[in-house]
């Protein structure tokens, strides 16, 4: 609703809806990297939980493809074509260090470090997404895969 003046003047809105980010310099990814490289990562709770997630490069172009595509408008995920389940990225993310993934993280721990709702929202919650939009409009992926989008990211 905040964009419909912007909208009513004729001007074209793009709501890009933002997944898990890839990136060694900021948000989960950043948190995770210390203690898989320890070989202490493992899946979150049960580890069925999906996740949609984007590499950082890819997330650049397609805010320059929004912008320079005007059919584009309105909302577009910005996620990755291969959406995986928590156990899955842990075990892509430890393949990509070459560390062992066999400790499970309790759920309660997300719990305590980030409160309850923010756990539930980010780490313990399941949100399966794909950018249907963005393919059809016709977006391509650098990186649809989750380990060589980790491997670049990582700048492996």
């Amino acid at each position: 609703a905040a964009a419909d003046p912007a909208r009513d003047a004729g001007i074209r809105v793009v709501h890009v809806r933002i997944g898990f980010v890839l990136s060694p310099d900021g948000g989960a990814l950043e948190q995770m990297l210390p203690p898989f490289k320890l070989g202490l990562g493992g899946p979150i709770g049960n580890g069925r939980q999906w996740m949609s997630w984007i590499g950082l490069h890819d997330l650049v172009r397609l805010f320059i493809f929004c912008i320079d595509t005007p059919g584009v408008s309105g909302p577009i995920n910005a996620v990755a074509p291969e959406p995986i389940t928590n156990r899955g990225f842990t075990k892509a993310l430890g393949r990509v260090l070459g560390r062992p993934t066999l400790l499970p993280i309790p759920s309660f721990a997300p719990k305590l470090i980030y409160g309850r709702d923010c756990a539930e929202s980010t780490a313990l919650g399941s949100f399966r997404v794909v950018p249907k939009r963005a393919l059809e409009s016709g977006f391509t992926f650098d990186f649809p895969g989750l380990e060589q989008a980790i491997k670049r990211e990582l700048n492996q």
